[in-house]
């Protein structure tokens, strides 16, 4: 049985890269361990009058490029070896779309599913008191991701700053637009592996208009993967699920519809005219790109020789394997690297922080026009290392991401 420790999978990962970049042993080693972890047990009332002990972590990757940048996820099975990789692969998504960040990642081990809207606000507020100390527009900013959204983010922020006695909007990104978020942050992460699949489109010569594409997970970035493809890219969605399941129609399905029905009913069973489908055939569907956008490991050594998309677009962390990258590189699947093909969020991010320091905000068009412009040069980046290198554009988004962060930390002389 493959390790499936993500951690262990990021520094694999790394590995590899600084193998083909012939990086001395001192870098490496560096860059194979976060900087700085923090772990720290958060007390909070719960609406009964109890008190519930809960586990929150962050993970400071690597700041020789900048503050670190990352998520805070919620979920229950949360822990720090999913925090440390995340935590790597957000300092390797900052640098191969060339931002002035590092990276970095959070996170509480619960069920937010479970929890009232007071508990999750107690919750977020004693996180912050926890790690607040450690964050600073200069030092360490986070984000939402899975199961934490915008406003969750204007708790902590609201928290952060009650505790510090100013303000700092700069210090989370992702809030609501009144209190300093950017327009387009809701689906920047989406609209990027749109602009990435474009562009590989291009490359292979492939028409993407009327061709079929496939969405695993329909959360957020899902369900805009879903409206943005068929609005920019002219596909046509016949598979969607969630992790309740999912549905199928070879004749496609309105994205729109797909959308309103998930977010009135809570899933994406019972969607009229479809027939059901399970995550692991959606995985092996016949279509021109698929969008894994659920949870790590979901495409392994068991399933990836059933893969027959020409392209995937990873909008999830860590969906794909070592082992699994080989036999689709092998079979010619064209695989856009979660680290790039995602990286649409954290760059929006950053616009918000560049907006927040000096308070002056963007309208839509700028913003999606700056995405653009980022997403197309990072995915030319990784493309011309992919065909420097003949390796597949994981190893070559590491290979741009790394030695920008090996080059960040000789010129500061840590190694």
């Amino acid at each position: 049985m493959p390790e499936l420790n993500p951690f262990k999978i990021a520094q694999k990962q790394l590995d590899t890269a600084a193998a083909t970049l012939g990086l001395d042993e001192p870098t490496h080693q560096l860059l194979r361990w976060p900087q700085r972890e923090l772990l720290v047990t958060l007390p909070v009332r719960m609406d009964d009058g109890s008190i519930r002990i809960f586990h929150g972590y962050r993970v400071q990757y690597n700041g020789a490029r900048g503050p670190t940048k990352g998520g805070l996820r919620w979920h229950p099975d949360e822990t720090i070896d999913t925090v440390r990789a995340l935590s790597a692969w957000m300092t390797w998504k900052t640098a191969v779309v060339d931002l002035p960040l590092g990276g970095g990642k959070g996170g509480v081990t619960c069920n937010p599913k479970e929890l009232s809207t007071g508990e999750k606000e107690r919750l977020a507020r004693a996180y912050i008191r926890a790690v607040g100390r450690f964050l600073s527009e200069t030092q360490d900013v986070p984000a939402p991701d899975v199961y934490t959204t915008p406003e969750i983010m204007a708790w902590m922020m609201d928290e952060y700053e009650t505790v510090t006695g100013h303000h700092a909007p700069g210090v989370i990104t992702g809030k609501p637009i009144p209190l300093g978020g950017s327009a387009g942050r809701g689906d920047a992460t989406a609209r990027g592996g749109i602009y990435v699949t474009r562009e590989a489109a291009k490359k292979l010569g492939v028409d993407l208009t009327g061709k079929a594409m496939a969405v695993q997970g329909f959360g957020n970035a899902g369900q805009f993967a879903a409206l943005l493809g068929s609005e920019i890219l002219g596909l046509k969605v016949v598979a969607a699920s969630d992790s309740q399941g999912g549905v199928y129609n070879a004749k496609g399905m309105d994205p729109k519809a797909l959308v309103d029905h998930k977010q009135k009913t809570g899933s994406l069973s019972g969607f009229p005219g479809a027939e059901s489908i399970s995550n692991e055939k959606l995985l092996e569907l016949d279509v021109t790109v698929l969008f894994p956008a659920a949870l790590e490991n979901m495409i392994t050594d068991k399933n990836a020789d059933r893969i027959r998309a020409k392209i995937i677009c990873e909008l999830a962390n860590g969906p794909t394997t070592p082992e699994a990258d080989a036999v689709l590189w092998k079979n010619k699947v064209f695989v856009i690297p979660d680290f790039l093909a995602n990286a649409g969020g954290v760059t929006v991010s950053y616009f918000e922080q560049v907006q927040n320091a000096y308070n002056y905000y963007w309208n839509l068009e700028l913003v999606y026009g700056r995405l653009d412009e980022k997403m197309t040069k990072g995915f030319a980046d990784v493309y011309a290392m992919h065909e420097r290198h003949t390796v597949n554009m994981r190893e070559a988004a590491y290979l741009v991401s790394v030695s920008r962060v090996a080059e960040a930390c000789k010129l500061r002389g840590w190694v």
